[in-house]
C-alpha cells in the first residue's frame, strides 16, 4: 500500500520480501516500458530495518528508459478545510496526482504521476518530463490511487500547468466532494414515505403507480437529498391490516425508475410541534417552532403570546426556507420570559395536525452573553452564495446566504 509508481504500472506480478527479512528489494512486472521516460518508484514509508523497525522514510528510486532522468518537481503543501472528525493526526493518506492533459479529462483512472503528502501536508512530485498537466489531490481513503468522487475530499487548480521548470510553493486546499446523483431507499415515516438519495439532486419527480393511493403530495427542497411522500392512510385504508407493497415512478434529472417498499401504517405516528432551538433566545433571533411534519397551514390568530401575566403583540410565519419550523417575531425584551401557547389543530399538515395544545416557555439572553463576528470576503463570488461557521465536529452552526461580500454573525454563543 505504501509503494507509488509514476507512471503506473498495472502488472505487477511479485513484490519480495512479502514477510520476512531481506537484504534486498525485488519488484517484477510484465507491463512494457514507455520509451524515453523516467520511472520513480516512491516507497513511503514501507522500508524498515528488521530489528528496530525504523523507516527509511519516504525513499525514492528513479531509473530512465532513455539517456537521462527527467529532473523537474512540483512541490507544495495541501490543507483540508473541513477534516473529518474520526480520524486523527497522521491517518488520513492524501496523495497528489498530475494528469496528462488532454481533450478529455478521465479522473477516474490512475494519475501520470503521483506521490503521498506527509503528515504535515508538504509534498513533492519528482523526476517529472516536460509538458502540460493537470494537477489532482485527494484523500485516498482505500488506497487505490484514484479518486472517489463523493467518498474522499479533493482539491484542485482550475487552471492547467505548464511545466516548462520545477514549481515550489504549491499550495491547494482539500475540501468534501459532491456525491453522484443516486436513488438510495424508501421507508415508512410519520405521515408517508421518506425517499432518501446519494447526492443532492435539484428536483425530483415522483408519481404513485397505486389503484389506492391516488391522494397524496410530494415535497422535496431544491439540493436536498431526501423527498417526503404525504398522504392519509386511515382515509385510503393503506397498510392498515397488513403491509401493502406500494410503487412509485421517479425521475431525477439523472434517471428515471420505478422503485417500490413495504408500508405497515404505524399507529403512533402523530404530528408534533417542539422548542428545538433551547429554553433561552439570542436576543437578536426569532423563537422558532418546529414540527415533524411539513407545515402547510397554521392559525396564529388562536395562540397567545405572555410575558409577566401581559399579553404581547406578534406575528407567526412559516419559514421560507424550511417548512417544518414556523418562525415567531416580536419585541423580544433581553432577560424577559415568555410563554407562547398553541391550542390543538392551529398547525396543520396536508393531511394531519396537532391533536394536542403546546405550550412552549423560553427567555430572552443578554447581549453581553453574546459574540459578534464580521466577515469581509475579498474577490466574493458575482452569484449568491452561503458563509457557514461549524463546529469542531464538521456540523454547521450558523449560515448566512446571500450576495453581500459583508457578512455579520450577531449572537454568536
Amino acid at each position: 500500500k505504501q509503494l507509488i509508481i509514476s507512471p503506473p504500472l498495472k502488472k505487477i506480478t511479485k513484490i519480495i520480501p512479502g514477510g520476512m527479512a531481506n537484504k534486498y528489494l525485488l519488484i517484477k512486472w510484465d507491463d512494457t516500458l514507455q520509451a524515453n521516460t523516467t520511472y520513480n518508484f516512491n516507497f513511503g514509508n514501507a522500508i524498515v530495518d528488521n530489528n528496530e523497525s525504523n523507516a527509511l522514510k519516504y525513499y525514492n528510486f528513479a531509473f530512465s528508459t532513455g539517456e537521462k532522468i527527467d529532473d523537474l518537481y512540483i512541490s507544495g503543501e495541501l490543507k483540508t478545510l473541513i477534516a473529518s472528525n474520526d480520524k486523527k493526526a497522521g491517518e488520513t493518506n492524501l496523495v497528489v496526482g498530475l494528469y496528462q492533459e488532454k481533450d478529455s479529462m478521465d479522473y477516474r483512472q490512475k494519475p501520470y504521476y503521483i506521490t503521498r503528502a506527509d503528515d504535515d501536508g508538504y509534498f513533492e512530485l519528482n523526476y517529472l518530463s516536460p509538458g502540460k498537466y493537470r494537477i489532482l489531490a485527494f484523500e485516498d481513503t482505500n488506497s487505490n490511487s484514484v479518486f472517489d468522487a463523493g467518498k474522499e475530499n479533493v482539491g484542485f487548480q482550475k487552471e492547467g500547468i505548464t511545466l516548462d521548470k520545477s514549481i515550489s510553493g504549491l499550495n491547494i486546499n482539500l475540501s468534501p466532494s459532491r456525491k453522484a446523483v443516486k436513488y438510495g431507499e424508501m421507508k415508512e415515516v410519520p405521515g408517508g414515505i421518506l425517499m432518501t438519495y446519494e447526492g443532492n439532486p435539484d428536483n425530483v419527480k415522483v408519481i404513485s403507480l397505486n389503484e389506492k393511493l391516488k391522494d397524496y403530495k410530494v415535497t422535496h427542497s431544491p439540493k436536498s437529498d431526501s423527498i417526503n411522500i404525504w398522504f392519509d392512510a386511515k382515509k385510503q385504508n393503506l397498510g392498515i391490516d397488513q403491509s401493502e407493497n406500494l410503487k412509485f415512478s421517479y425521475d431525477d434529472g439523472v434517471k428515471q425508475d420505478t422503485v417500490s417498499t413495504f408500508y405497515r401504517y404505524n399507529t403512533k405516528n402523530e404530528m408534533t410541534a417542539s422548542n428545538s432551538r433551547g429554553s433561552v433566545i439570542a436576543p437578536t433571533e426569532d423563537f422558532v417552532v418546529t414540527s415533524n411534519y411539513f407545515i402547510d397551514k397554521i392559525q396564529p390568530e388562536k395562540w397567545t403570546l405572555v410575558s409577566d401575566s401581559v399579553a404581547q403583540q406578534f406575528t407567526a410565519t412559516i419559514s421560507p426556507k424550511n417548512s417544518y419550523e414556523i418562525l415567531i417575531k416580536a419585541d423580544f425584551k433581553e432577560g424577559k420570559k415568555y410563554s407562547l401557547s398553541v391550542p390543538k389543530e392551529t398547525v396543520s399538515s396536508f393531511y394531519e395536525s396537532l391533536l394536542k395544545s403546546y405550550r412552549f416557555d423560553f427567555e430572552i439572553g443578554k447581549t453581553e452573553t453574546y459574540g459578534t463576528l464580521l466577515f469581509t470576503i475579498e474577490n466574493a463570488p458575482t452569484t449568491s452564495f452561503w458563509l457557514q461557521l461549524v463546529n469542531e465536529g464538521g456540523s454547521i452552526v450558523y449560515s448566512r446566504y446571500g450576495k453581500d461580500p459583508k457578512i455579520n454573525f450577531n449572537s454568536l454563543k
